[in-house]
């Protein structure tokens, strides 16, 4: 198990027998997040990773709303996976594929992304609650990736608090910010600012920000060539 990565589902339900965790934040934030996201993938379709899918609720949620797109949950933690894979059994949808074991330390993520075991040019990447429970360096192996693998119409798609010009959108955020640190000095509500160079770097741009529920935000990031 990565040290860095927080583990989702000990707030929700009992842990089923076969694995499936159940988080809180799923079931207050999944519709939200849905209706911003089909808007983007009506009518498409293709290969979406989700970056470090948790319990593996909402690929399961967004799956069943897109028979047309195949899901790639992913994790790191072993727990996670374990949780993914019941809940896809669960589900039994044809068009979710197992989980895959990606580091997002890593800027490649992981073999099967280059091997052809794997999805190939993605149509989307989904990340929620990730990079502020994260060192910085899951950040930039987020968007070094997503630059990579992400098809030229493709979005990389980020979830969760941000700062804005190095100041807090809301005092919740400020008092989760430092409990956050408290933990672990790397981690950090994260910076607008900051993750738009790093976007820069691969060739993305942001093109929507989208507030939301919680003094949440989703960012979405396309290629740079296609704003202009």
């Amino acid at each position: 198990m990565a040290e860095y990565v927080v583990e989702f589902g000990k707030d929700g339900r009992p842990v089923e027998p076969d694995g499936r965790l159940d988080a809180a934040a799923f079931h207050r934030n999944h519709e939200p997040i849905w209706a911003v996201l089909q808007r983007f993938l009506a009518g498409k379709s293709g290969d979406v990773v989700e970056a470090g899918s948790g319990t593996g609720q909402h690929v399961v949620h967004f799956a069943r709303h897109t028979p047309d797109i195949t899901w790639w949950p992913s994790d790191l933690n072993e727990r996670h996976l374990k949780s993914i894979e019941a809940w896809c059994a669960h589900a039994a949808l044809p068009n979710i594929r197992p989980p895959l074991r990606i580091d997002l330390t890593d800027p490649a993520w992981c073999p099967p992304m280059h091997d052809g075991s794997g999805p190939a040019e993605l149509l989307a990447v989904f990340c929620a609650n990730v990079i502020h429970i994260a060192p910085w360096r899951v950040a930039e192996g987020l968007f070094a990736g997503a630059g990579r693998y992400l098809r030229s119409d493709g979005r990389l798609f980020l979830y969760g608090p941000f700062k804005r010009d190095g100041k807090h959108t809301a005092m919740s955020n400020a008092v989760f910010d430092t409990s956050l640190r408290q933990q672990d000095a790397e981690w950090g509500v994260r910076d607008i600012a900051d993750l738009e160079k790093l976007a820069a770097g691969v060739g993305l741009v942001l093109v929507e920000t989208v507030q939301m529920p919680a003094n949440n935000m989703i960012l979405a990031f396309q290629r740079s060539d296609l704003s202009a």
